[in-house]
Parts: C-alpha cells; sequence; structure tokens
C-alpha cells in the first residue's frame, strides 16, 4: 500500500484539494486502485445547516471527479513523477467522455476508485474507471484525458518560475 508521503511525490496538490488518501494496488501504467474516505471535516460541508436534509451532504461532483482525476494522474506519473507544477512537465486534465454519476456519496463513506490506463502515448493518457462506495457503485468515467506539457507553456508571458518577471 501506498501512503499519503507517495501519493504527494507524484501529484502538486496538498491539503485542501488532495482528494486522495491511499492507494491500495497499483500496476504502473496499467490499472490504481486507491481510496478517498468522505468526513464531516471536509470544505464542502462547511456552511451545510444543521437542518439540512441528507441530500445537503451529497459529495459535490466536481470534487468527486477532481478525485478520481487525481488518480488517474497518479497511475499515468507514478513512474515520472513531478510533484512541482512550476518546473518540469505538467499534467493537464484534457478531455473527460461518458461520465455518469450513479449514486450520492455522503460522510462517512469510504469512495474506491479503480483506474485503467486505456492508451499511453507518452505525453498523452487516456484513462477509464469507476467509484464504488461499499460495493455499490457511484461514478463511472468512460473516458478522461491527460496531457503532460512544458511548465514554461503555462506561465504568463513574461514571467519566469514562481511568476515573478
Amino acid at each position: 500500500m501506498k501512503d499519503t508521503a507517495a501519493i504527494k511525490s507524484v501529484v502538486p496538490h496538498r491539503h485542501p484539494a488532495l482528494l486522495v488518501d491511499r492507494i491500495a494496488e497499483i500496476e504502473p501504467g496499467r490499472r490504481l486502485v486507491a481510496y478517498k474516505a468522505v468526513t464531516l471535516a471536509e470544505p464542502a460541508y462547511q456552511d451545510v445547516p444543521d437542518d439540512a436534509p441528507n441530500e445537503e451532504y451529497d459529495y459535490p461532483l466536481g470534487r468527486l471527479l477532481e478525485s478520481w482525476a487525481q488518480c488517474a494522474v497518479l497511475l499515468a506519473c507514478w513512474e515520472k513523477p513531478n510533484a512541482d507544477v512550476l518546473t518540469g512537465q505538467v499534467v493537464l486534465l484534457a478531455r473527460t467522455r461518458d461520465v455518469r454519476v450513479i449514486g450520492p456519496v455522503r460522510p462517512g463513506s469510504v469512495m474506491v476508485h479503480e483506474v485503467t490506463m486505456v492508451r499511453d502515448l507518452g505525453d498523452t493518457f487516456i484513462t477509464s474507471g469507476r467509484s464504488t462506495v461499499d460495493g455499490r457503485p457511484v461514478l463511472e468515467v468512460g473516458q478522461l484525458t491527460l496531457a503532460l506539457r512544458p511548465a514554461e507553456v503555462l506561465r504568463a508571458p513574461g514571467t519566469t518560475t514562481g511568476g515573478r518577471p
């Protein structure tokens, strides 16, 4: 099993944006299984009133998909990590296709993200997979495409590392 330190060595995300807790299985370039526990301590729940109905505690779609996408990045970049987005190659989300939310995820749930590499083109990765909670499907990802690009292309003209001229 790979812990948070291993995860943080591959992706640049940190609290509260790091949405992967642990990697249970990884076959670099082939597949990954990872966990994300959803708790009431999540920033998404800070403004939910005490008398809110259960539906108000549905984990936001953006965070659900971001958590799964971080797992796709971990799979794609496991053997070529770059936790510094200011240098080297940066992973960009290029496209999602056929994403389907099947059921809610609420506090107390542990999501199991399963990611499969469909195609590795060296600087572009096509992945697919799903997420479950207690064996119940909650998300299906038909296709999520990632692209590796030099960090320099993300800088505004006239800037250097750190965004300073």
